[in-house]
């Protein structure tokens, strides 16, 4: 098959590994930056234009979309299935996973367990918002926020009404979260492909950090989920509609709590926590689609 990976940076560890794993496997791969492509709209025609030429005979496409340019991936992504070309991650669905609220939304509506969220519209009536997700201490999120940016936790009231003055200031919009103490600063991220776990990691955030984000020097280990986060997970990821996704949840009281499914998941540190090849389980995925 000729694969197209689309990213912006052939260097990075998710990209390198996937052109890896499809030429270990004899398929030609290729690596397209999707914000130089240009895309030409005609009836019955649609056509990609990148690097002097047509992209043609391309048989699958994985989407590696960063937030900052998700609309003009996107498109590229929706120009190559209107060519027939089988996508990793559908386009509708990378659009729907990037939008927190909607998310959260569509989540709720299947059933999936999560931490109970409030979004205002830049409210001024501070109090009731942080009494709506159980009072301080709350995690406040910024709707646009990745890899743990944008995000904080509000110890007391007085701190919540500030940070959220703050943002309101800035014409940021906000989701409050009630904060779960009891999972101590960590999270696991399960790793799907194709309906089925194919790795998960716990990730713990450094001391005195409440977020486990890798990049903000988390560290990783491997976990077996249970019955009941493996079922989690899986369900969030059908009710996203995603074929290649990670699903990052807490460990609470009340059951395994989704905070978000990620249509995008990077590949170091899963593999490195499982030493499991997960860039082979998405070209195998490609490969039972086309």
């Amino acid at each position: 098959m000729k694969i197209v990976v689309l990213s912006r940076n052939s260097k990075l560890y998710s990209t390198r590994r996937l052109v890896e794993a499809g030429e270990k496997r004899g398929h030609e791969m290729l690596v397209v930056d999707h914000l130089t492509c240009n895309i030409e709209i005609e009836k019955k025609t649609p056509k990609i234009y990148y690097k002097g030429g047509y992209l043609t005979d391309v048989d699958a496409v994985i989407p590696r979309i960063g937030a900052s340019v998700t609309f003009y991936g996107t498109a590229v992504v929706r120009q190559f299935e209107m060519m027939k070309v089988f996508s990793a991650v559908e386009s509708q669905a990378l659009v729907r996973s990037r939008d927190k609220l909607r998310s959260l939304q569509i989540l709720a509506r299947a059933g999936v367990g999560l931490p109970k969220t409030v979004f205002t519209n830049y409210t001024k009536d501070v109090e009731h918002f942080v009494e709506s997700v159980g009072g301080a201490p709350l995690v406040l999120k910024l709707l646009e926020g990745t890899q743990g940016i944008g995000v904080v936790l509000a110890e007391t009231k007085n701190a919540a009404t500030s940070v959220l003055e703050a943002f309101n200031g800035l014409g940021a919009r906000v989701i409050g979260q009630e904060f779960i103490k009891e999972a101590g600063g960590a999270d696991i991220r399960a790793f799907v492909v194709n309906g089925k776990v194919v790795g998960a990691m716990k990730r713990q955030g450094k001391e005195g950090e409440f977020r486990s984000n890798l990049h903000r020097g988390g560290s990783a280990t491997v976990i077996e989920l249970s019955d009941e986060e493996e079922t989690t997970a899986l369900k969030a990821v059908k009710a996203m509609g995603l074929g290649v996704a990670g699903v990052d949840m807490l460990q609470s009281s009340k059951g395994p709590l989704v905070l978000e499914v990620n249509s995008s998941p990077g590949l170091e540190g899963i593999e490195a926590a499982t030493n499991k090849d997960i860039a082979r389980e998405i070209i195998r995925y490609l490969e039972l689609n086309v």
